[in-house]
């Protein structure tokens, strides 16, 4: 059966200090980390992590940082902590799986990758709470990624904040607050193998 993990952010941002404890938000673009900076900054002391080794060529990286930062400029006082263009890291992540379909086991393991690299700097951070923008997107399975933090948190012992930030009309309001503030809305999650076989050959 599935979770509904709206109901557990729910409860757990009922639950919160009035002293708002600190955040690690991992974010791979603008338009998406939007609406989930909108929200989770009136509870949270919020820090951004800028971690997609997934996003190929480094063209697009970069674009995609660029509109990053933009995006930040509308949310005063959240941090930006970037990790540096690393494609690399993606392929070794994925190698095996590259015949995977389109929200398979490949997905999984890039997950895995972005989100954990997010917990174990949230771990080194000293942060309270660690979580993703992953799950705004119709494209990505909340269910799926919430088990990943779960474990994460078990792994590295920061807490997992449970999120489906598509609920509510999350991912509408991402793309309102996008238009609104002229960013870039890609059309492709950013790894070559999503943009099927006529990506070109020379991503990586």
């Amino acid at each position: 059966m599935k979770v509904n993990y709206q109901l557990q952010t729910d409860k757990i941002l009922a639950s919160l200090p009035a002293d708002k404890p600190a955040l690690l938000l991992h974010s791979c673009c603008g338009p998406c980390s939007s609406y989930v900076l909108e929200y989770l900054t009136a509870w949270f002391r919020v820090t951004l992590l800028f971690y997609g080794p997934n996003i190929q060529p480094e063209a697009e990286y970069e674009k995609r940082l660029y509109w990053q930062r933009e995006t930040l400029s509308h949310f005063p006082g959240v941090e930006l902590m970037e990790c540096g263009y690393d494609g690399m890291a993606f392929e070794q992540a994925v190698r095996g799986l590259e015949g995977e379909p389109e929200g398979g086991e490949r997905c999984t393991a890039c997950f895995a990758l972005r989100m954990g690299e997010t917990a174990r700097r949230a771990a080194e951070g000293g942060f309270d709470w660690f979580c993703t923008t992953l799950s705004v997107s119709p494209h990505k399975d909340a269910q799926r990624i919430n088990r990943i933090g779960e474990a994460l948190e078990r792994r590295y012992g920061v807490r997992w904040l449970p999120s489906d930030f598509k609920k509510r009309d999350g991912y509408l309001r991402s793309i309102r607050l996008a238009s609104q503030f002229g960013l870039y809305r890609q059309d492709w999650c950013g790894c070559r193998f999503s943009r099927g076989p006529d990506a070109p050959a020379d991503l990586i």
